[in-house]
C-alpha cells in the first residue's frame, strides 16, 4: 500500500512538475503602473512564487487582498492618498500648460519644477515609512527574498534591495528624469539618429531635427542634475556611503523595458535590457450584455472607443461640448469613458460610462478607431488589436508616444488645446476611411505577436533568472565601473594629444638646432 502511495505521488509530479517557488518583493507605483506590475504578480503566482508588496498608507489605487501566495505590507505615510493625487494633479496640470517645445523647454522645466519636487517631498516620506521603521526592515530580512522588483518612478526601492542584500530589477517605460537609461543604464544615444524624449521626433531626422535633438539632450543632462541632485544625498545618507542616485540605479541586474520593436526606433541596447512591451494586453473576452447591445446597433459602420487614461476624470465644459460634438458628426457609434458632466451637444450616437472594458472593445471586430491620450497601455492595446488611432496627447511621454505611431502610419495627432469638432470628425474619418491606417495598425499588430516568447514570459523568465542565478553580473557592461572622463575616453585624449604635443615640440626643437648648426657652418665656410 505504501508503495502504491510513493508511486502516485512520484507519478503526480511527473505530470504537475516540481516547482521550487522563490520570495519576490514588489516596490510598485500607484495609478496605471500597478497594473502593469499586478500582471507580473499575477503570473508569479501562478508558477507558485510568494511575492510580497510594499504598498503605503497613502495609496489611492493599490488595493491589499492577501492571499496565501501574495502578501501586502503596509507602512505608515504622513499623507493621504488625496494629497498624492494633488501633488501628480499639479504636475499633470503643469505639464499641460507648459508643452515642452525647442523654443520653451527652458521655461517648461522652470514651471514643472515645483510639482516635481513636491513629488520628490512625499517619495522621500514614503523611503522613509520603509527604511525607518525597523521592525518592518527586520521582518523583511527574515524573509529572505531572493529579488526586488521595482519601478523606479518611485526612487527607493533599489534602496530597500541593497539594504536587504538581494538583487534588484527595474520595470519601467517612463521615468521622469528622461535621461536615466542614458546616465544611469549607460545606454548609448548616438543624437545624430536617436531622438531624443520629449522631442517628438523620429529616426529620421533633418539637419534642422539634429539640432533640435543635440540642444534638447544637453538641456535634459542639465535638468537631470539640477532637479533630481537632491536624492544624492537622501541615497548617500540611507546606504552608509558617498553615491549617487544614479550610480545606485546602475547597479539594477536587468531592467525591463515596457516597450518594444513594434513601437521602437532601431536604436543601440545593452545585453541587461529586455523589452516586454505589451505584457498586459491579452485576447479579447466577450463583452457585458448591454455594452454588446450597443456596439451590435453600430451596424456596418462599426464603433469608436475613446479613453482619456484613468488619471484624466473630466474636462472643461466647453471642451468636452467641442468634442461630444466632432462626435456627433460620424455615424459610427462611441463608447466614452468620461466622469464628467454629461455634454450638452452628446448625440444619440455616443455614450458616457465611469469604465470601459477597454481591452475587450479594442478586441471586438466593429471597432474601426481609437481615440487614446497616448498612455503606453492603451497603445500597446491598440497595436495587439490592430486598431487605427486618434491621439490626443497631454503630458509626459505621450506626445511622444504619439509621434511614434504617426511615424509608423497607424495613427493621425489632434491638439487638446486647439482642435475644433471638425478636425476631431475629420482626424476619425481619416483613420476609419483610409486603408493605409488600418493595413499598417494590422502589420503592427503582425510583429508583436511574431515573438519567439511572449512578453510577459519574458518578464517572469528574466526575474526568475536572477532568482536562480542571484544577479545577472555577466550582462553588466563595464561603463558602470568607469568615471565619466574614462567612459568619454578624455584621459586617453588628452594622453594621446600630450604625446602629440611631445612629439611636435621635440621635432620642432631639432628641426631649430639643427638649422642653427647648419647656418653656423655655413657661415664658417663662407668665411674661409
Amino acid at each position: 500500500m505504501l508503495e502504491k502511495s510513493i508511486l502516485l505521488l512520484l507519478l503526480q509530479l511527473s505530470v504537475l512538475g516540481i516547482t521550487l517557488g522563490g520570495n519576490v518583493l514588489i516596490w510598485p507605483v500607484d495609478g496605471s503602473h500597478w497594473l502593469n506590475i499586478k500582471i507580473i504578480i499575477d503570473e508569479l503566482i501562478n508558477k507558485q512564487h510568494n511575492v510580497t508588496v510594499l504598498v503605503s498608507s497613502g495609496a489611492f489605487y493599490i488595493k491589499p487582498i492577501s492571499n496565501s501566495y501574495l502578501t501586502y505590507e503596509r507602512y505608515k505615510v504622513p499623507f493621504e492618498g488625496e494629497k498624492m493625487l494633488e501633488v501628480i494633479g499639479n504636475f499633470i496640470l503643469a505639464w499641460m500648460k507648459n508643452k515642452p517645445t525647442p523654443s520653451t523647454i527652458w521655461r517648461f522645466y522652470q514651471e514643472i519644477g515645483p510639482p516635481i519636487k513636491d513629488f520628490n517631498a512625499l517619495n522621500r516620506e514614503m523611503c522613509d515609512g520603509v527604511l525607518k521603521n525597523q521592525k518592518l526592515m527586520k521582518k523583511l530580512k527574515k524573509s529572505k527574498f531572493e529579488v526586488l522588483v521595482s519601478d523606479p518612478v518611485f526612487p527607493c526601492g533599489d534602496i530597500i534591495a541593497l539594504k536587504l542584500g538581494i538583487p534588484f530589477i527595474y520595470s519601467l517605460k517612463y521615468y521622469p528624469a528622461s535621461t536615466v537609461e542614458k546616465h544611469c543604464g549607460k545606454i548609448p544615444y548616438p543624437p545624430s539618429y536617436v531622438p531624443a524624449v520629449l522631442s517628438e521626433l523620429t529616426d529620421q531626422m533633418s539637419f534642422t531635427d539634429r539640432i533640435r535633438n543635440f540642444i534638447s539632450y544637453h538641456l535634459q543632462d542639465y535638468m537631470f542634475d539640477t532637479l533630481w541632485k537632491s536624492w544624492d544625498a537622501y541615497y548617500s545618507e540611507a546606504l552608509g556611503r558617498p553615491t549617487t542616485l544614479c550610480e545606485t540605479m546602475g547597479k539594477a541586474e536587468i531592467w525591463l523595458l515596457r516597450t518594444y520593436w513594434d513601437f521602437e526606433f532601431p536604436r543601440p541596447y545593452l545585453p541587461n535590457f529586455e523589452f516586454v512591451g505589451g505584457l498586459h494586453c491579452k485576447p479579447a473576452k466577450p463583452l457585458p450584455k448591454e455594452i454588446e447591445e450597443f456596439v451590435q446597433s453600430s451596424g456596418e459602420h462599426g464603433i469608436v472607443v475613446f479613453s482619456l487614461g484613468s488619471m484624466v476624470k473630466n474636462l472643461t465644459e466647453e471642451k468636452a461640448n467641442l468634442i461630444a460634438s466632432g462626435l456627433a458628426q460620424i455615424p459610427q457609434k462611441v463608447l466614452w469613458r468620461y466622469q464628467g458632466k454629461k455634454p450638452a451637444t452628446l448625440a444619440a450616437n455616443t455614450r458616457i460610462y465611469d469604465w470601459i472594458p477597454q481591452n475587450d472593445l479594442l478586441g471586438h471586430p466593429k471597432t474601426k478607431a481609437f481615440i487614446t491620450h497616448g498612455g503606453t497601455n492603451g497603445i500597446y492595446e491598440g497595436i495587439y488589436h490592430g486598431v487605427p488611432m486618434v491621439g490626443v496627447p497631454m503630458f509626459a511621454d505621450q506626445h511622444d508616444n504619439i509621434a511614434h505611431m504617426k511615424a509608423k502610419g497607424a495613427a493621425v495627432e489632434v491638439n487638446m488645446h486647439t482642435m475644433t469638432s471638425a478636425e476631431l470628425r475629420d482626424a476619425l474619418k481619416t483613420v476609419i476611411y483610409e486603408p493605409s491606417y488600418k493595413e499598417n495598425a494590422m502589420r503592427l499588430s503582425s510583429i508583436h505577436h511574431d515573438q519567439p516568447v511572449k512578453p510577459l514570459d519574458r518578464a517572469v523568465f528574466w526575474i526568475e533568472f536572477v532568482m536562480r542565478h542571484k544577479g545577472a553580473k555577466h550582462l553588466r557592461p563595464a561603463a558602470h565601473n568607469l568615471t565619466w572622463f574614462q567612459y568619454h575616453s578624455l584621459d586617453v585624449i588628452g594622453f594621446l594629444l600630450a604625446c602629440m604635443a611631445t612629439v611636435i615640440f621635440l621635432v620642432t626643437k631639432c628641426c631649430l638646432f639643427s638649422c642653427r648648426k647648419f647656418g653656423k657652418t655655413g657661415k664658417k665656410k663662407k668665411r674661409e
